[in-house]
């Protein structure tokens, strides 16, 4: 039998799915792929499970949510179920969590070799030393890292992480997926210009910063000088409500409110959008970016978004505004709606930059750490 890698998240949802299929189908000469989930279900994603995978195993530790079962006897299930798979790699998301924390540790000690899968950045929240400084313990585990990009990179490498160890490719996003699921050919080809609107594509939470992105809109159809464009927002959460006022009391029109939305509807939804607007003030990176360029959608997305970095080129395929300065992205979207053939030239620019949010980074970063090349 081959060997076996193994790759723990707390739930596999529809992205994780994408990147196990991607090792899988790389790696399926040399080694086995197993995802271990801790639950089921997803403790902040209303996703639907996928009953059938390809290409690799999955084992589920709770069939509901994790919250159900203290952690230590979470950190047993997995490293029981770790143990159980005799792989030699174990590639760890949540660092911090103590049950990740435990199973790296304990690991380590039996000799496999242990990577982290890591998103974080030093400008996602104030930092403080002394706290920073404690996570070094957290990391002493890792031989390596899955990086989503060069400010994770960066993170890491204040942890001591040696630069060849990192490697980037975490938060990628299979593009085949989204275009089959999609039905319609990307931008600018598919739904004409004028039946294009505009998408946020979140959960509704303070850190998302929608509120911004509504006062955005409402300037937007004031100084626009063509017909306005709907701004639809697929997500829930907490501040939905909240949004539904925000939308009331500024009186602007246009504004759809569609919910949480599964894998086909998001794709759907993105064949059929003129930009996608990411307000974040915080956001490791922002996955919805990778699947806007899978159908040539112009990104318009915060300077805090984690994945501006890599797929967001200014002027190319997209902009950058401050999350605290609405007159901006209103600037940019009145651009977007007034020039067709602005709109076009960035459409263009993001099917250019969509391999690099392509799963196929996340399975050959893997068999880099797997095969030990830097």
């Amino acid at each position: 039998m081959k060997p076996a890698i193994v790759f723990v998240w707390a739930n596999l949802g529809p992205y994780h799915i994408d990147r196990l299929e991607a090792a899988a189908e790389a790696l399926k000469d040399t080694h086995r792929v197993i995802g271990i989930e801790l639950a089921g279900t997803s403790q902040t994603y209303e996703w639907a499970r996928a009953e059938e995978v390809s290409g690799f195993e999955r084992i589920t530790l709770i069939p509901d949510r994790q919250s159900d079962m203290p952690p230590w006897r979470l950190f047993i299930a997995l490293a029981r179920a770790c143990l159980k798979t005799e792989s030699h790699h174990v590639f760890l998301c949540h660092y911090e969590q103590i049950k990740i924390c435990g199973t790296a540790y304990l690991l380590r000690f039996l000799g496999r070799r242990i990577y982290a899968m890591i998103d974080s950045k030093f400008d996602d929240k104030p930092r403080f030393l002394w706290r920073e400084l404690v996570k070094k313990v957290f990391f002493l585990p890792y031989n390596g890292a899955l990086a989503s990009g060069d400010r994770t990179r960066d993170y890491l490498r204040f942890f001591g992480f040696d630069p060849a160890v990192i490697h980037l490719g975490y938060d990628t996003v299979s593009m085949d997926r989204i275009r089959r699921l999609a039905g319609s050919p990307p931008a600018p080809g598919g739904v004409g210009f004028n039946d294009r609107h505009f998408t946020i594509i979140a959960r509704l939470v303070p850190k998302k910063n929608i509120a911004t992105a509504l006062a955005a809109y409402a300037e937007y159809r004031r100084l626009t000088v063509s017909k306005p464009h709907e701004l639809h927002i697929c997500g829930s959460g907490e501040l939905e409500s909240e949004l539904r006022a925000v939308v009331k009391q500024l009186g602007v029109e246009g504004v759809v409110f569609r919910g949480f939305v599964q894998s086909p509807e998001v794709a759907r939804a993105l064949a059929s959008t003129l930009a996608l607007i990411l307000p974040s003030v915080e956001d490791q990176w922002g996955l919805v970016i990778n699947e806007a360029l899978a159908m040539g959608v112009p990104i318009l997305c915060s300077l805090n978004v984690g994945a501006r970095d890599l797929l967001v080129r200014v002027g190319v395929n997209g902009f950058l505004f401050e999350p605290d300065n609405p007159a901006g992205l209103a600037y940019f979207m009145c651009r977007l709606t007034d020039d067709e053939n602005e709109w076009r030239r960035l459409a263009e620019g993001s099917i250019q930059l969509a391999p690099l949010a392509d799963t196929r980074n996340f399975s050959a970063s893997v068999a880099r750490l797997v095969h030990g090349r830097s």
